[in-house]
């Protein structure tokens, strides 16, 4: 408990026990927000107008539209939750109950959507390995690579249709398939064989990360269990994901077609990948509008108000669901001092993975630099072997 205590809490943030300090601090942080507000406007940059024209965004989605959608991203949660629960029961029977697991994951989707670096991933796996007895972090982290196997096939398809859905992109790559059926086949069984190559390559490092974990990817070795427990759950909730995503484009009066609502997956994924912004938040916007006028022309205006109220209403129901099942299943002291402690242990995670990872760049770095080096000083040793008379030669 005392290790606890030590790092903020929503009772003593700033680590700070005097109420009076802790209300001047809050008070100088809105100081600071309204000065910084002032000085844009005096640049010429409509903060409050910007965020009134949100709010009436926001308003203008029907109040239906909103609970459905709503609805689905709830569904989104607990089915994602569900195939964490499927995976971590069979690494460790017995120990492991549905409810603390999608709040687990619920209170990681809420994080992730206004914090830095996926942080929320990791608290959620922090969480895991403390409510489950027996689980480590590493076997959390295996839990986790399972389970996003589905998402990364999903996340395949819907680049690949993107890709073939560009007008003239499969004719310009194949041309006609009668007119040279030599050059489709070479493709197709290449295309199979890279795809046999990916495959073999995921499986070895499937093995490598089983050598470390193998427990939290154990269901992997039942692949009737995993199709049931885990696949499934997965596939109904990307579903739920693309259900929410069509909901919102019919509340903006945009068409709700397969073709728009991938193309909305797409570019919102790759807004994940490629911002460093908490949520994706500004690039999300930016790739939807774009997406939006590719498939389907519409105006920039349209898209990025469906894509501003769509990512704020959803921000703020996974927050409050995630409030809602933290108190409900781990009581409001327990969840607080849980969620607490999980963020900063999650914070401690993130910033030893970036040092692992500087330290592998810096030691790849090293060993070509080495292999230069090496390279170098062999050098004069290959022209002084050239240039020693040879057998038989007479000497210069």
């Amino acid at each position: 408990m005392s290790e606890i205590a030590a790092h903020p809490s929503a009772v003593t943030p700033f680590h700070d026990p005097s109420r009076k300090s802790r209300l001047v601090k809050v008070g100088g942080w809105l100081l600071g927000i309204v000065l910084v507000v002032l000085v844009l406007d005096l640049l010429g940059i409509d903060v409050v107008g910007w965020l009134q024209d949100i709010w009436q965004q926001i308003k203008d989605v029907p109040p239906g539209y909103i609970v459905g959608g709503v609805i689905f991203q709830s569904g989104q949660t607990l089915l994602a939750g569900l195939s964490y629960y499927g995976i971590l029961r069979f690494a460790y029977p017995g120990e492991v109950e549905f409810w603390p697991i999608a709040t687990a994951y619920a209170v990681g989707v809420a994080m992730n959507n206004f914090l830095p670096a996926n942080i929320g991933t990791f608290a959620t796996l922090v969480m895991f390995a403390a409510i489950i007895p027996s689980a480590t972090f590493p076997g959390a982290l295996a839990a986790y690579l399972v389970q996003k196997i589905f998402f990364t096939i999903a996340g395949t398809f819907v680049y690949l249709y993107l890709f073939l859905s560009v007008p003239g992109s499969f004719t310009e790559s194949l041309g006609n398939v009668s007119e040279d059926p030599l050059r489709t086949v070479l493709i197709v069984v290449g295309g199979g064989v890279l795809i046999v190559i990916l495959g073999r390559f995921f499986w070895k490092h499937l093995k490598n990360l089983w050598a470390k974990a193998k427990q939290g990817g154990a269901i992997l070795g039942q692949p009737k269990e995993y199709l049931k427990h885990a696949f499934l759950p997965s596939f109904l909730s990307w579903l739920c994901k693309l259900a929410v995503i069509g909901i919102f484009l019919a509340a903006f009066a945009i068409p709700v077609t397969f073709e728009s609502v991938m193309w909305v997956t797409g570019s919102g994924s790759l807004a994940n990948v490629v911002s460093v912004t908490p949520g994706a938040v500004g690039i999300t916007q930016a790739t939807n509008a774009l997406a939006l006028d590719a498939c389907c022309d519409v105006a920039n205006s349209s898209a990025v108000a469906y894509s501003t109220a769509q990512q704020l209403i959803t921000t703020a129901w996974n927050c409050l669901f995630a409030l809602v099942l933290v108190v409900s299943v781990f009581g409001w002291t327990g969840g607080k001092q849980l969620v607490t402690q999980s963020y900063a242990d999650a914070k401690v995670k993130v910033a030893e993975q970036k040092e692992h990872r500087a330290e592998k760049k810096a030691a790849k770095k090293a060993e070509k630099q080495a292999e230069r080096e090496a390279r170098g000083s062999d050098e004069p040793t290959k022209e002084a072997s050239s240039s020693a008379p040879r057998e038989g030669e007479p000497n210069a």
